[in-house]
């Protein structure tokens, strides 16, 4: 059995009330509950709050709220693994076992449901990984990054300065979309971003962090564009 676990406190800070705030037309949450509805991989689809407002409206869409999180778990030092493995404990002391999770985070409206099969297929085909999430690559090389000091700019990796970029080893980032694991690997101490997972590469143009009122509007534009490319 599987399960979808969306994390949705109520305390966004920089853009409040984030996890339902209007995202071209709908409450942002409401494409990661239809993106895990679609795909026909889950057999509960749980969002975790600590808002009864979020429960009700994760209801209204077709999700689940079994249960409140401890509001000692929905502060800005919370990590995504604590949530997890809270959620796999709270379900199995109700007596629901599963053997998958994917955590989908409340602000991936470009979640395709195809690389969200993609990651289940690739975990479920390799005993030996825990773990499947997405990712994508920098759309600039890391090595050129530069950084302000008190003398002004500053190179972050001084012994590129005179690299060229298509010289540089193309690197990689968390896109921030979904986290398959199995619930024992979510309940060990295994790392995630390790050799214990599997990275599924994402184009750059399905990935937009939504943590800013600038990263809204980008969000916004890429999505309305791919409406329109359809």
């Amino acid at each position: 059995m599987n399960f979808a676990l969306i994390p949705a406190r109520a305390g966004s800070k920089r853009i409040p009330h984030k996890n339902v705030k209007d995202f071209c037309g709908q409450p942002l949450i409401a494409y990661s509950i239809k993106a895990a509805q679609d795909s026909g991989l889950f057999d509960d689809i749980i969002v975790s709050t600590d808002s009864p407002e979020i429960a009700e409206l994760a209801i209204s869409l077709g999700a689940s709220a079994p249960f409140m999180r401890p509001k000692a778990l929905a502060d800005d030092f919370t990590g995504t693994r604590e949530v997890i493995e809270h959620a796999i404990n709270a379900l199995s002391g109700q007596g629901k076992h599963y053997d998958y999770c994917c955590c989908i985070y409340a602000t991936a409206p470009l979640l395709s449901v195809e690389y969200l099969n993609k990651g289940f297929e690739i975990l479920k085909a390799n005993d030996e990984k825990s773990f499947a999430f997405s990712v994508t690559h920098f759309d600039f090389p890391v090595q050129r990054a530069m950084k302000m000091t008190e003398h002004g700019l500053a190179p972050m990796f001084p012994a590129f300065v005179d690299a060229r970029s298509q010289d540089l080893e193309e690197a990689l980032h968390d896109a921030g979309q979904f986290y398959w694991g199995t619930t024992a690997g979510f309940l060990s101490k295994k790392a995630m971003f390790s050799s214990h997972a599997e990275a599924i590469l994402l184009p750059r143009h399905l990935v937009q962090d939504i943590d800013t009122e600038e990263d809204w509007i980008q969000a916004e534009l890429m999505y309305r564009a791919q409406k329109l490319a359809i």
